[in-house]
Order: C-alpha cells, then sequence, then structure tokens
C-alpha cells in the first residue's frame, strides 16, 4: 500500500513540507516549524455529551489527547460509540491514539465529534479501526474547531472480506486542518463508502485526503465529496485509490464536487486511480464552478432575497452527502449541524 507519511508532535523533522507529494497542499512545516510544548491536563468539567448525545450509547473520551476512560473498544453484537476529542489547549500540542476492533457479524455506529474549545493548539489524533469479516461500521465525523488552530486526524481502517464501512465527515477547516483516511480493503465482498462536506470561511483550510487500496477481488468502493469555500478559504480534496494484482473485479468510483464563492477562495483537487489488474470498473469525476445564477435570479424574482438565495442553493448542493447517511438519528443530527452553519 502506498502509505502516507506519520507524524510524531514531539518530533519537528517528523513535519512534512509541500515536498512531500501527499502534502504538497497542506504544508505543515511552514505553520509548525518546532515540536509544540505539551499541553496540560484538562480539569475543567466535562459538561454535556456533544453533539450527539441524544442518540445515547457508549462514551470514549479524549480532552487534551489524555483518556478519561478507555483508548480501545472492542465491539460485539451492536453498539453505538460516541467518540469526543475535545481540545482545551491554548498554544500547546497534544497527541491520541484510539483503537477499535468491530468482531465479525458485529455492528458499529462511530460518532466522532472534533471539540475545540481553546486556541492556538496544535492536535495529532490517530484511529485505527479494524472491521472484521461480515461486520458493519457506519462513521459520521463532525469537526468544529477554532480558526487558529492545527488539527491532524489519522484513520487507519482495514475491511475484512464481507464487512461494510460508511464513513461521512463534516468539517468547517481550521488554519489548517486535515482529516486523513487510510482503507486496507480485504475486498471479497467487502464494500466501502467514503463521503466528505467541507463548508469553509474566512482563512481557513481543511484537507481531505484518502487512499484506498484493493487487494483482492470484488471489492466495492464508493467516495463523494462536496465542499464550499468562501472569503479566502482553501479547500483540498486527494483521493486515491489502488487496484492491486489480483483485486479483479473491483468496482471503484470517485467524486469530488466544489462551489467556490469568494474571488480570492481556492479549491485544490486530486483525484487517482493506479490500477494493475484487469476486468475492473473504476471511475472518477471532478467539477470546481460557482451557484448556478440563473437559479439564483428564478430564486429572487419570488421574492427570495439574495443572501437566502444563496443559502438554499448551497445547503441543496451539499445536502446530498448528509442524505447517504443510513442512520436516521445521525444522519438528522448531520443535518442540523450543517444547517447551523450555512
Amino acid at each position: 500500500m502506498n502509505a502516507l507519511p506519520g507524524i510524531d508532535l514531539k518530533d519537528a523533522s517528523s513535519f512534512p513540507s509541500k515536498r512531500v507529494e501527499a502534502w504538497k497542499y497542506s504544508d505543515l512545516r511552514r505553520h509548525l516549524r518546532e515540536a509544540p510544548a505539551p499541553s496540560p491536563s484538562a480539569t475543567v468539567p466535562l459538561v454535556g455529551g456533544g453533539p450527539f448525545e441524544a442518540l445515547g450509547g457508549e462514551a470514549m473520551v479524549f480532552v487534551n489527547g489524555r483518556a478519561v476512560n478507555e483508548t480501545q473498544v472492542m465491539v460485539s453484537g451492536e453498539k453505538t460509540v460516541r467518540l469526543r476529542l475535545i481540545s482545551r489547549a491554548e498554544g500547546t500540542g497534544h497527541a491520541l491514539t484510539a483503537r477499535i476492533s468491530v468482531r465479525a457479524g458485529a455492528k458499529l455506529l462511530l460518532l466522532e465529534t472534533h471539540e475545540g474549545e481553546g486556541s492556538a493548539y496544535v492536535a495529532h489524533n490517530r484511529l485505527e479501526l479494524d472491521v472484521a469479516r461480515g461486520a458493519e461500521v457506519t462513521r459520521v465525523v463532525l469537526a468544529d474547531e477554532p480558526e487558529d488552530v492545527i488539527s491532524i486526524t489519522q484513520a487507519h481502517v482495514k475491511v475484512e472480506a464481507g464487512g461494510h464501512y460508511r464513513q461521512t465527515i463534516l468539517t468547517t477547516g481550521a488554519k489548517l486542518q486535515r482529516q486523513e483516511t487510510q482503507v486496507t480493503h480485504r475486498a471479497q465482498g467487502a464494500d466501502v463508502r467514503l463521503d466528505s462536506v467541507y463548508l469553509l470561511s474566512a482563512a481557513r483550510q481543511a484537507d481531505l485526503t484518502s487512499v484506498v487500496d484493493h487487494v483482492a477481488a470484488d471489492g466495492l468502493t464508493s467516495q463523494l465529496t462536496k465542499g464550499v469555500v468562501r472569503d479566502t478559504a482553501r479547500g483540498v480534496f486527494q483521493g486515491k485509490i489502488i487496484v492491486e494484482r489480483g483485486a479483479d473485479g473491483t468496482d471503484a468510483r470517485m467524486g469530488h464536487h466544489a462551489l467556490i464563492l469568494g474571488e480570492r477562495a481556492e479549491v485544490d483537487a486530486k483525484p487517482e486511480l493506479e490500477i494493475y489488474a484487469d476486468d475492473v470498473q473504476c471511475a472518477h469525476g471532478n467539477t470546481v464552478g460557482n451557484l448556478d445564477e440563473r437559479a439564483l435570479f428564478y430564486m429572487q424574482q419570488r421574492g427570495i432575497p439574495a443572501d437566502e438565495a444563496r443559502a438554499l442553493l448551497t445547503e441543496a448542493f451539499l445536502i446530498e452527502v448528509v442524505d447517504r447517511i443510513g442512520h436516521e438519528g445521525a444522519r438528522e443530527v448531520a443535518r442540523a449541524w450543517l444547517t447551523d452553519r450555512l
């Protein structure tokens, strides 16, 4: 597999620059030249259970990189886990590793929230997720962090034969925010879907990078990312699908579509396919544009103010991704979260 480079917050030499191909649009070394001082333990007690609290389930909580309860979860049967990554730091850095294993035939709803309550911090989150034969996992991520922070999340997902993995990430970015997903696709009936939404304003940046490696036959991958950038914000999409020798019968499709709503806003997109097998169906698509002026004019002619019309058209563009979330409760929370930020 074309593994993405690792990072160690204690070692500045591990911080990639734009000379590293996978980080060419998100120059971490430019923003972070030295290892940050370690974040302190957070002493303020937790209030509430996060955006997904109403959906219940087991809480797995980290504050400033330190586990409040468990760092590892083993899932049998059917379970909901609310993974809360809370940052209460000022100008310091913290890292964590969470491990979740889903046993054969089990079903997991993983509700992940990045809750930034500090400023100018650096957060590095690692998630190791194993999806066993015939297991089903739905991961929904809401990333809401301050404008002046650096936040990097690296998820390593292994999906065994017959496993189903569904992922949806919604983010508003940060000074430099990267949501990275690496999937080892064991194929043989395994089914992976990677979706995401970025909604960026001011000078925020979000980098959505993924590598999906098909290593055996008859696997399925579907990927849809949509984004909106305003002001001087920058959206980055990098999606790579690899079909190894012997992974015949692979069906892999990737789409990225973005709207630029600011003259100085920017979108960088790099969809890639690497195919080393025969008898496969693989495709990718990429579009970047603006709102439909005819639709905007039509709505204004019917008495809808311009700002409201833009918000409605933007929501209609992005909501397709949210509607793909299979769990009704998680879908409604994600929809409300997105609507509040339009």
